[in-house]
């Protein structure tokens, strides 16, 4: 594995599935890979459950790790080609040529700007990134995608039913939210759960909302939150702003809060959200507290996700 910025560099998603189960059984079997190896993360955004899970992922493997947060421990970057530095201090391509010279693997998480799709959906700064990058990337978010993120979730889905053999419903549903979000997560567990045979997925949102096509084509969408939620096995709630408006907020409408009553339309759906999450906004606290609710289990489950994608990448360096 030369990089991972989506599911379409994994060969093949269930066994990739499988072997990060294992990996999770038996964490600290394959430290003789990472050693005197040094992954880098790179944080051009905040970051919480990315940051940790990965420090910990690269500590399993016996790597070492250092982190920078380009917001406060960095020289301002100038991320456009042809720009007068008058206001910038150093060029994305000579920081991530000389950050790429200080480690062997390195994993990089940027957000969108939300005002231009074409820009955000072309991946211009992580594609200039992978450009830049004398050693293997790793996508730790990026303006359209967060692969770790998706990787957990189908593993967690995975761990509570019979994936590979039976079939299950997963919907994928718009909750509200006060700030304008990225497309990121809904679009990532889109790729992800498609891939995996005996799923049905859908996805509820308000109208204006679709995903992209290039994330939502062949998967049925409406409109009506709780026809979707009938007879569900997982309920995924995840907020994103506007495509066709992008980057806006066009429905603040409570109604689509994941709520208790709704819960009971479903087949005693798990409830996940890849946190951090706004209860009594997108999810009501008896929701997020009860035995349904495996948020925390998705969220223990990007060490390993991370793990098996470091693993992968580090014995193709062998």
């Amino acid at each position: 594995m030369k990089k991972f910025f989506s599911v379409e560099d994994v060969i093949n998603v269930h066994d990739l599935i499988k072997d990060a189960l294992l990996l999770k059984k038996h964490p600290y079997d394959f430290q003789h890979i990472g050693k005197n190896k040094t992954i880098g993360l790179v944080f051009f955004n905040p970051s919480l459950r990315t940051r940790i899970s990965c420090q910990k992922a690269a500590f399993n493997l016996g790597c070492n790790t250092w982190i920078l947060d380009v917001q406060k421990d960095s020289w301002t970057i100038e991320m456009n080609d042809g720009n007068v530095m008058n206001l910038t201090q150093e060029h994305l391509k000579e920081a991530i040529s000389v950050m790429s010279m200080y480690c062997d693997i390195l994993a990089v998480r940027t957000f969108p700007n939300l005002v231009d799709p074409d820009y955000d959906y072309k991946e211009i700064i992580f594609n200039k990134i992978l450009n830049y990058s004398r050693v293997p990337v790793i996508n730790m978010e990026s303006a359209t995608l967060h692969p770790l993120q998706s990787l957990a979730d189908v593993m967690t889905i995975a761990e509570f039913t019979s994936i590979f053999k039976n079939r299950c419903k997963v919907v994928l549903s718009w909750a509200p939210h006060v700030k304008s979000l990225p497309h990121s997560v809904a679009n990532s567990f889109s790729q992800w759960i498609s891939k995996i045979e005996h799923i049905n997925f859908i996805i509820t949102c308000p109208e204006k909302y679709n995903l992209h096509k290039k994330f939502s084509n062949g998967i049925y969408t409406t409109h009506n939150q709780n026809e979707a939620f009938i007879n569900a096995d997982f309920i995924y709630a995840k907020n994103w702003s506007s495509y066709l408006d992008y980057g806006k907020i066009l429905c603040q409408n409570s109604d689509w809060m994941i709520t208790e009553n709704k819960m009971k339309l479903t087949n005693q759906a798990k409830f996940m959200h890849c946190l951090p999450v706004r209860r009594n906004v997108v999810v009501e606290d008896a929701v997020l507290d009860s035995k349904y609710s495996i948020v925390l289990e998705q969220a223990k489950n990007r060490i390993y996700a991370s793990q098996i994608i470091f693993l992968k990448m580090l014995q193709s360096l062998s």
